[in-house]
């Protein structure tokens, strides 16, 4: 069974781009609205959190677990391994296929997430090991905004003031480095015009070259949330993931 964790909704954008390349796999997916946002965590906080999410979704069965929350540092996550009884190739997280998908690419890149993502300059340290620059902008409080409704112009205000005073035309696509971002993507496209970058594509890539046909099941999907929203539910059927009940785990 695949395990997968997020600080709510986002990572659903994960699930969603797992489930289309591996439809016979058992996912269990869990959100931890309660404590959401991650983005403005700090990294002992963040630890806790991860330790929690990943102990929880082992306890439900998980084998092989995904880390859908670019906040959570891959370092934090990878140096967790030993300590969670995970062994090689269990842990998949965000920034590794995200930087390998990129590598070699021509276009010059700008790359938004969470006060937390950027602060930890996972991305940017990454890009600049393959030799490819990259730009990256903070964008505080709109993992928050998407996951509890804000709506799309609540969305686009955020960006936009967020990327206030940076020239756009100096660059050629978009990485959306949160989970969460890809939901708000129709505001993300009115404020930038430039094409946009959804990580779960490449996180999914590398979810079926390194668990294929390791996790084939019956193709069950199961939700957990620490809280309940009704977001939530509201994205499960926009994003088509069926209508599996959504537990609350206390």
């Amino acid at each position: 069974m695949i395990g997968i964790f997020d600080s709510g909704s986002g990572g659903l954008t994960v699930l969603k781009a797992i489930r289309e390349r591996l439809p016979s796999s058992d996912i269990v997916y869990f959100g931890d609205i309660k404590n959401a946002p991650y983005g403005d965590k700090s990294s002992g906080e963040l630890g806790a959190l991860t330790v929690r999410a990943i102990e929880l979704l082992q306890e439900q069965g998980a084998e092989s677990i995904v880390s859908a929350c670019n906040s959570v540092s891959a370092s934090l996550a990878v140096s967790l391994v030993d300590a969670l009884a995970l062994g090689p190739g269990q842990l998949i997280e965000m920034v590794g296929p995200t930087v390998s998908a990129l590598k070699g690419a021509p276009e010059r890149l700008l790359l938004v997430a969470t006060p937390a993502t950027i602060r930890s300059e996972i991305y940017q340290n990454a890009f600049r090991m393959i030799g490819t620059n990259v730009m990256a902008v903070a964008i505080p409080d709109l993992a928050a905004a998407i996951e509890f409704g804000k709506g799309e112009e609540e969305e686009e205000r955020l960006i936009r003031a967020a990327l206030k005073g940076v020239s756009l035309a100096d660059f050629d696509l978009l990485i959306l480095a949160c989970t969460h971002y890809p939901l708000a993507a129709a505001a993300f496209s009115r404020a930038t015009r430039l094409p946009l970058i959804d990580p779960a594509e490449a996180v999914a890539d590398r979810v079926k070259k390194r668990l294929w046909p390791r996790e084939v099941g019956e193709g069950t999907t199961r939700f957990l949330v620490s809280a309940d929203t009704p977001q939530f539910r509201e994205r499960l059927a926009v994003l088509g993931l069926g209508s599996a009940p959504v537990e609350v785990i206390e």
